[in-house]
């Protein structure tokens, strides 16, 4: 693969000219849409590996650094999270795209593609790309807080997306590539408020990027997974050929992808009123 002309992104992330990307995307079929791998199966139908959480972790294994939550299968919804552990979730359209630069933050335990959003149960790839749900791709991302906060996993978000580009993200266009926080407490919708605030201050447009309590997600078929590192030449073709890395460095600069500490989304809680802990001043979130 050729070194990156881009210093801040890794060589192995996208081509040295973006059209090349295209072209080979294009002639992969991918037509400018989060798509299913060719070997994958049929949209709508799950891969047989997704049957288990056993075949799950060894996926994981057998592909490096990519992190497979065992217990997140196609089909169920994701239990609550284990004793000590906490649930990040993130629409940013491709969740192929979502899930490579969260793999790399310290503190992150496991990271699933899947779908939130709709009143639908057990959407598939095939229903959820069509409109037939009010779904959007979405990444769950299963932390230990006591190694990462919610306030760095907010500035990881917001520098993998373009806040300013209503239903859809880059080539992808449509609903269920809408942007979008999902806060599972009153504190994380606060600090994920906050941090809103800050970047429509820094970009000066309008911020369309959705803050919704969070609901039901459901993992995506087991081909999607930790598609980074199963398919690495189509999804640096397909990322490339999107345009992704080029509009984040746009928007972003030295920050774009791996963004640049939790300090400036600190800095927004506090000046919005909130207390380190996320909460109003004065107030508590305790039910």
């Amino acid at each position: 693969m050729p070194t990156s002309s881009a210093p801040w992104l890794p060589s192995t992330w996208l081509p040295s000219t973006l059209a090349p990307g295209l072209a080979l995307a294009l002639a992969l079929g991918l037509g400018g849409a989060c798509a299913a791998a060719p070997t994958s199966p049929s949209p709508g139908e799950p891969a047989a590996a997704s049957a288990s959480s056993a075949s799950a972790a060894a996926s994981s294994a057998a592909h490096g650094d990519a992190k497979a939550d065992p217990r997140a299968v196609f089909g169920q919804a994701t239990p609550a999270p284990e004793a000590g552990t906490a649930v990040a979730i993130f629409s940013g359209g491709c969740f192929w795209c979502m899930e490579k630069p969260f793999d790399h933050v310290e503190g992150v335990l496991a990271t699933t593609s899947g779908y939130i959003g709709g009143p639908e149960l057990a959407p598939s790839y095939g229903q959820v790309s069509s409109h037939a749900t009010g779904h959007a791709e979405s990444l769950r991302v299963l932390y230990d807080p006591r190694k990462l906060s919610y306030e760095r996993l907010l500035d990881v978000f917001w520098h993998n997306v373009d806040p300013t580009q209503a239903e859809g993200q880059f080539c992808d266009h449509g609903h269920q590539y809408r942007s979008a926080i999902w806060p599972g407490t009153l504190q994380e919708k606060a600090l994920a408020q906050a941090s809103k605030q800050a970047v429509e201050v820094r970009l000066g447009q309008p911020i369309v990027t959705e803050i919704d309590d969070v609901q039901a997600f459901w993992p995506a078929e087991d081909y999607h997974q930790d598609f980074s590192t199963k398919d690495p030449q189509r999804y640096t073709s397909y990322r490339a050929g999107c345009g992704r890395d080029r509009r984040l460095q746009q928007l972003w600069g030295e920050g774009a992808v791996y963004g640049e500490g939790q300090d400036w989304v600190v800095q927004a809680a506090l000046k919005a009123g909130l207390t380190p802990d996320g909460d109003p001043a004065g107030k508590s979130s305790a039910p």
